[in-house]
């Protein structure tokens, strides 16, 4: 399969490589994002007022497909501006306490409750269960922010969505692509997914320990320097309090009761915990607050708003920047790719694929090479298509592998673009912990690049 590629293209990897750049360096990637934009714009356009506007439609864009992960973001913190204020949140995590003695147990014991959620339910909504309750007492157990977030998102947004052994749909669409049935997939993965998994938390937790035994770590990341929990106030009673801190946790229970019931996942299960957020938020506004409460309650979603566009603020322009790889160039600038196109990214996983020779080894290295290229445009989900055809050829070319290959480029596109490198797709685990979502990214990459070195390695052998 030979595919064209343009100075459209390498505009894009050129960009790509001074965004990270500019990450690495901890330096603000806006700027470069948005050149990277318009550049790309006037080389396809040739039209100088058509590519300042495609960068505001770039953004717009961007603010679209991110809109339900801000919304959930801001009604969820503004839920807990209120169980804060009243001391709810006090009760509700003190059971806890006596589970979390030490930051490692924190670590390990949300890691495991995020990834079993997230492989009923996806990680998003698993995300805002969680965050809320547990991340109060797991610093209390000396686990800082950025460790607790780090944890979600790991084993959430990596072990869970890359295997999705309950639900199926990235081995379905991954199988599909390379004629294969879904049980192939499936079982294939489960040594990858070990592999990856073990390997990419172990190596975290002890960058994680080291660091905070250095005493980088305390408040590393955070938006506002400001600790997380903030002085309740004299509202309630604590027998009222005690009555809500059970009342609360149960209503979120019968969220997870009714994403079984019904089948509810992904942006469905994260919309019905958005609603019982929001109806939480009002009950225990207009109860703490009386006759206040009305003007609480717009009080308390305003805060929640400004937090989510604070931490959203940086993050669209470089996720408008990576939209532009995939269906968002098409909708933003319009029809100037080549006819035989299937987009900025998934053309350079094509033409990687297609300049390798056909060994075992080189398969395994490519996959892995065309599932994370395919994953930078931050869904994990659009290349993943493209990793199992190229693994059906690559497994009839070398007559074996086809299930191990196609299982490695879907674990290393949903690791890469589903939420643990690209900035704006871990910004759920990020924003509930209140740390930046660039630092997250930062801190992930080293243990996500060795997981997925060992992983290929092990796929070799598997073959």
């Amino acid at each position: 399969m030979l595919v064209e590629l343009t100075a459209l293209h390498w505009i894009y990897v050129l960009f790509i490589v001074l965004i990270i750049g500019f990450m690495v360096m901890r330096r603000d990637t806006t700027l470069i994002s948005t050149l990277g934009i318009f550049l790309i714009a006037i080389v396809a356009t040739a039209d100088f007022t058509a590519s300042v506007s495609g960068v505001f439609k770039s953004f717009v864009f961007a603010t679209t497909e991110l809109l339900s992960t801000i919304l959930i973001i801001c009604i969820i913190v503004a839920m807990s501006k209120v169980l804060q204020k009243t001391g709810i949140n006090e009760v509700m995590v003190t059971p806890f306490t006596k589970i979390f003695k030490t930051p490692g147990l924190a670590f390990w014991t949300i890691g495991i409750l995020m990834m079993v959620i997230s492989w009923f339910f996806w990680p998003s909504p698993a995300v805002a269960l969680l965050g809320a309750v547990m991340l109060p007492v797991a610093i209390r157990a000396g686990l800082p922010a950025l460790g607790v977030a780090m944890a979600m998102n790991l084993f959430g947004h990596g072990i869970a969505l890359s295997s999705d052994f309950i639900i199926q749909g990235a081995p379905k669409l991954t199988a599909d692509a390379a004629g294969i049935p879904v049980t192939d997939v499936v079982m294939a993965s489960i040594p990858l997914v070990i592999v990856m998994g073990v390997v990419t938390t172990l190596v975290a937790f002890f960058l994680l320990k080291r660091d905070m035994k250095r005493g980088s770590m305390e408040m590393v990341g955070t938006f506002d320097g400001e600790h997380v929990e903030e002085k309740p106030e004299d509202l309630l009673s604590l027998r009222q309090k005690q009555i809500f801190a059970v009342l609360i946790p149960v209503a979120f229970i019968l969220d997870v009761v009714a994403m079984a019931v019904f089948n509810l996942s992904g942006g469905d299960a994260t919309a019905i915990v958005g609603g019982t957020a929001i109806f939480i938020l009002l009950i225990l506004s207009m109860f703490a607050y009386k006759n206040d409460g009305l003007e609480k309650t717009t009080s308390h979603l305003i805060e929640g708003f400004q937090f989510g566009f604070k931490v959203f603020g940086p993050v669209i322009p470089i996720a408008a920047f990576f939209y532009m790889g995939d269906a968002g160039f098409t909708s933003i600038i319009g029809e100037f790719l080549p006819t035989d196109s299937q987009g900025i990214v998934n053309d350079l996983g094509i033409a990687l694929a297609s300049v390798v020779p056909l060994t075992s080894e080189i398969a395994a290295i490519t996959l892995t090479g065309v599932g994370a290229i395919t994953g930078l445009d931050g869904s994990g989900f659009s290349g993943i298509t493209l990793a199992g055809s190229i693994a059906n050829l690559f497994g009839t070319a070398i007559e074996s592998g086809t299930a191990t290959l196609t299982a490695l480029g879907q674990i290393a596109a949903i690791w890469v673009g589903g939420g643990t490198l690209v900035p704006w797709a871990l910004i759920p685990a990020a924003a509930i912990c209140n740390v930046s979502p660039f630092e997250l990214a930062r801190r992930n990459l080293i243990p996500v690049v060795v997981g997925l070195i060992v992983t290929t390695i092990v796929a070799m052998f598997i073959i």
